[in-house]
C-alpha cells in the first residue's frame, strides 16, 4: 500500500511538471510579480559609519572619522548632531546615499574639490557612498547629509 502511494505521488508530480510549461505557454507570459527585497541587517541593526573627507580646504574637517549612533559616539566631531540628522532621513523623499542619476539635470556650478566617502552600516543597511561637489546635484546631495559631512564652501 505504501509503495503504491509513493508511486502515485511521483506520477502526479511528473504529470504536473509536464503540464505546467504547456499551460503557461498557451496562457502567454506570466505577469512579473515584484516582491519586496529583504532588508539586510548588520550585526545588530545599529549605525556605524566611517566618513573620510579630503580636499575641503579646512584641515580640521579633512580626515577619517568613525560615527556610531544609538548611542552617539565615535571620533566624529559632531556625533550627536550627525546621528540626529541620520535619524531624520527615513522620513524624507530622497536617499542621500544613492548616487545622482546619470540622467539628472544638474546646474553646472562647482562647489570645490572636497570629496567624501561614507562606508559601514546605517540602521542595519550596508552603505558605500562617494560624494563630491562637482555640480548642483552633488552639492545638494552633500548638503543633505550635513553634519555627517562637514560644511564646506
Amino acid at each position: 500500500m505504501l509503495r503504491r502511494l509513493a508511486l502515485t505521488a511521483v506520477v502526479s508530480l511528473a504529470a504536473l511538471s509536464a503540464a505546467a510549461p504547456a499551460a503557461t505557454a498557451s496562457a502567454g507570459p506570466l505577469p512579473l510579480q515584484l516582491l519586496p527585497l529583504p532588508v539586510l541587517q548588520g550585526e545588530d541593526g545599529r549605525t556605524h559609519l566611517t566618513v573620510v573627507v579630503s580636499g575641503s580646504g579646512d584641515p580640521a574637517a579633512d580626515g577619517s572619522y568613525e560615527l556610531e549612533c544609538e548611542p552617539a559616539g565615535g571620533s566624529h566631531p559632531a556625533a550627536r548632531q550627525a546621528c540626529d540628522r541620520l535619524a531624520q532621513l527615513p522620513g524624507e523623499s530622497t536617499d542621500p546615499f544613492t548616487p545622482v542619476s546619470r540622467d539628472a539635470m544638474c546646474t553646472q556650478q562647482y562647489g570645490g574639490p572636497a570629496t567624501a566617502r561614507v562606508t559601514g552600516s546605517w540602521r542595519g543597511r550596508s552603505i558605500d557612498a562617494s560624494f563630491d561637489r562637482s555640480n548642483g546635484c552633488e552639492i545638494g546631495r552633500w548638503n543633505s547629509l550635513r553634519p555627517v559631512l562637514p560644511n564646506v564652501r
